[in-house]
């Protein structure tokens, strides 16, 4: 009966210590929350946002669709004359990397 009762504290005061491992684990490893907020980056940190591009458009031109081209997007624009073409991006850049003019065949 001893040994039991030996047993049972020791594996109580294991389950216990366990428990508290973790949980300062956990804590040791969050972020802090003064880390993860976008203002507390100092104002010369580039950002890493792959959306703070601005792309150039014709004057009237409709972008008529989006489509992923690979590692590219595919914009494709409907211009004022009725005429059609694809602007091809680097999405992570934003840089404009051709143009495809699209004309009827004569």
């Amino acid at each position: 009966m001893r040994a039991l009762r030996l047993l049972v504290i020791v594996l109580g005061v294991l389950l216990v210590g366990g428990t508290l491992g973790l949980v300062v684990a956990i804590i040791v490893r969050a972020p802090h929350p003064s880390e993860s907020r976008p203002e507390s980056r100092s104002p010369g940190a580039p950002r890493t946002a792959p959306f703070d591009a601005v792309l150039d458009l014709p004057a009237g031109a409709v972008v008529h669709s989006v489509q992923e081209a690979g590692a590219r997007l595919a914009i494709r624009l409907v211009l004022p004359d009725g005429g059609q073409e694809i602007i091809i991006l680097d999405p992570v850049s934003g840089a404009r990397l051709g143009t495809i003019a699209l004309r009827p065949a004569r």
